[in-house]
């Protein structure tokens, strides 16, 4: 256990922050599956595109914060994009 009146503050802010951080990226997977699901379930485009919107959000969120690399969230809205693309020709 922490001694320092600093290292319990720490501590009690690190614990704040892992139980915000959790919430965030599980918000942000639900989200990405919803539309994975929706892309292999060949819904029609004016479907899938409010949801892939709201995904970039939230991945766009997930940057801002630090949660996930801006590679990872280019690479995933980049996947989707052309996945929908391909399905509306």
């Amino acid at each position: 256990m922490a001694n320092h009146k600093s290292s319990k503050k720490r501590i009690l802010r690190n614990e704040k922050k892992r139980i915000s951080n959790k919430s965030r990226m599980s918000k942000i997977r639900t989200f990405v599956k919803k539309v994975s699901e929706m892309i292999i379930a060949k819904k029609d485009v004016a479907e899938v595109k409010p949801a892939l919107s709201k995904a970039n959000s939230e991945l766009a969120k997930g940057v801002k914060k630090g949660l996930i690399s801006k590679r990872k969230m280019a690479r995933t809205m980049s996947k989707f994009a052309k996945k929908v693309s391909k399905e509306q020709k």
